[in-house]
């Protein structure tokens, strides 16, 4: 059985792998064991409840319980843009006119702003090829819904998602080459490593400080704006699932989209169930449910078969060892 559980130092190796496997422009998921430990140390101590409820950075792991294998990452962050600024371009529509000619004209550009500080971020979803199919990527995806919807008042109002960026087949990064790298001349890969691991004063130095007009960048750069990455297309589609959709702020290094959707508006928030555990081997249930724990420190998540009947839900002993419950134990469902 799949389940989806929290990260720990522990998971060191495997965090390794799935970084390497991710690559270029997830920035998340930087290939540098140093970072990686760190931000698994940082996870281990926002779910024991350490680090102060901003500082929170929840880290997801799903392991297949029968081998111990570890196919996907997911994760939570409970604010961005609070200690380091959170950049993005906004993409804004400049109308220009002249009556007397009976010209008008829709000039788009980008402006470098910080408009997310406070938010709460979803993202690092990433699975490894052969997890893709059946169903893993929405466990993983829905399992960071029912982590917040667990204790909500640990997340802001706003939930965010960014996602990856138009890479070429050979790794290239078409509005990095044309008009990020203008600004920032070093390799991609080590601004996005600065960007996880510096305070980003290096962004506000070298960072445009006047509107960029579209109309004037080379076509493959117009072409990719706001546009994700072909192994980010399930997961955009999962996103507005829930509920988010673009607000019309892209990356700044490779100008994918990001989306927001009011916390309590994201539907696997919004329709999860509270409902008291009862382990049996009997029951029906048509379709399998997603099921989790009802806290964050203890937080575990799977889609099983489970049968809702009034305030219980039914679920088989296997489920309820995968999720660490027992009879008469809180979980949160949804069908």
């Amino acid at each position: 059985m799949l389940v989806v559980r929290p990260a720990g130092p522990a998971d060191l190796d495997h965090l390794l792998e799935l970084a390497i496997l991710s690559g270029p422009g997830f920035t998340s998921l930087p290939e540098d064991p140093d970072q990686l430990s760190d931000r698994l140390d940082v996870s281990r101590d926002s779910f024991t409840g350490v680090l102060p409820v901003q500082e929170r950075w929840f880290t997801l792991m799903m392991e297949e319980t029968d081998t111990g294998d570890v196919d996907g990452i997911a994760s939570v962050k409970a604010t961005v843009g609070l200690k380091r600024p959170f950049f993005s371009f906004r993409i804004s529509n400049n109308p220009a006119q002249s009556p007397s000619l009976g010209i008008r004209l829709d000039h788009q550009t980008l402006t470098l702003v910080n408009e997310c500080s406070g938010w709460t971020e979803v993202g690092s979803l990433f699975l490894k090829a052969d997890r893709r199919k059946g169903g893993a990527g929405r466990l993983l995806s829905q399992s960071r819904y029912m982590l917040i919807g667990a204790q909500p008042e640990l997340f802001a109002e706003t939930v965010l998602a960014e996602l990856r960026g138009v890479f070429t087949p050979d790794g290239a990064c078409p509005f990095w080459d044309h008009v990020a790298h203008k600004f920032f001349p070093m390799p991609f890969d080590q601004a996005d490593m600065m960007t996880g691991s510096t305070d980003k004063q290096f962004i506000l130095d070298l960072a445009p400080r006047h509107p960029i007009y579209v109309d004037l960048l080379p076509e493959p750069a117009r072409a990719v704006i706001g546009k994700v990455h072909p192994q980010g297309v399930a997961a955009m589609a999962l996103l507005e699932s829930e509920g988010f959709r673009p607000n019309g702020l892209v990356d700044i290094f490779d100008a994918g989209p990001t989306v927001t959707c009011p916390r309590d508006h994201i539907r696997t928030v919004r329709d999860a169930r509270r409902l008291s555990v009862v382990v049996t081997e009997e029951f029906e249930a048509e379709l399998p449910a997603l099921v989790s724990t009802d806290t964050v420190e203890a937080f575990r998540a799977v889609r099983a078969r489970a049968a809702i009947e009034g305030e219980t839900v039914r679920v088989t002993s296997e489920t309820a060892a995968a999720l660490k419950v027992r009879d008469g134990d809180i979980v949160r469902v949804k069908s």
